[in-house]
């Protein structure tokens, strides 16, 4: 039987709507339809996440394990892939989310959807214990100071140093740069520089295993950053994104989130839970 031409658009056109909406399957029906959802996490970043005996433990898989809660019935794949693969991982759809400390950034903002945060990831200074000679940020002065290669805290330390130092007429006195920060800490310790600057949370096990050699100084210094975890950026991932930070966003207003802090940390911190924040530089 013939259909006029007329039938045929409008039957074209009737069939669309079903046609863009199959092209664009929603991720997180998608994840509860199979039953497994695929996670990267670099297991190498005491004390969000580590491995222990093989297992994957620390202050994220913790989180993670309280997000699953929401997802009955649905097994997690959690994958250890090193970080410079997860977000290549991510775009080429290898895994579905990454739930991994991740700083947000203007550069990652513009192809990766953020959660909410899960921590502050601001720069505060690390000195040796009792060390009378700095009290504050602005005391790294004149000083030999600490970090490693490449990491976003060196960037910090310079912006630091030309908006506030500078126009004081002062300024550091050396930026050594390390392999990691294992190397950097070991260098404090051997008064080989006079201070290390790190991101805040990632100095709690250090602290915690040797409060006898090092101190930090508070309060943090430099811009607010922040931590989260994030999806792919597209019509697809929205709503497991949104899974994801509203479930964040639950735990942090029920005190859970605050709870796992202490836990692993031994501070708790004050972190949004209306909207992801601006991203830094």
């Amino acid at each position: 039987m013939k259909i006029p031409l007329l039938s045929k658009c409008l039957l074209i056109g009737a069939l669309m709507p079903f046609t863009i909406h199959a092209a664009h399957a929603d991720m997180l029906a998608k994840i509860k339809q199979k039953g497994e959802i695929v996670i990267a996490t670099e297991a190498r970043y005491a004390p969000f996440e580590m491995l222990q005996d093989g297992k994957i433990i620390g202050y994220s898989k913790d989180i993670l394990d309280e997000v699953m809660k929401g997802l009955p019935g649905v097994t997690l794949k959690q994958l250890d892939v090193p970080f410079q693969g997860i977000l290549p991982g991510l775009t080429a759809g290898r895994f579905d989310f990454v739930a991994t400390s991740l700083t947000i950034t203007e550069a990652r903002a513009r192809n990766y959807a953020f959660t909410l945060p899960i921590s502050t990831a601001s720069v505060t200074v690390l000195k040796r214990k009792g060390d009378p000679r700095i009290k504050s940020a602005e005391d790294m002065a004149g000083m030999v100071v600490g970090s490693q290669s490449g990491a976003p805290q060196v960037t910090v330390l310079r912006e630091f140093e030309k908006s506030v130092l500078i126009p004081k007429g002062k300024s550091v006195k050396e930026i050594k740069e390390f392999m990691d920060y294992n190397e950097a800490y070991a260098a404090l310790a051997a008064r080989r520089v006079d201070a290390v600057v790190q991101a805040l949370p990632n100095l709690a096990p250090l602290i915690k295993e040797r409060p006898d050699v090092f101190e930090i100084v508070q309060p943090a210094f430099g811009p607010a950053t922040y931590y989260a975890w994030a999806g792919r950026k597209d019509a697809d991932s929205a709503s497991l994104v949104a899974f994801f930070s509203d479930s964040i966003a639950k735990l942090n207003r029920s005190g859970k989130l605050a709870e796992l802090q202490k836990k692993w940390m031994g501070f708790t911190m004050t972190l949004p839970t209306d909207k992801v924040p601006a991203p830094a530089n």
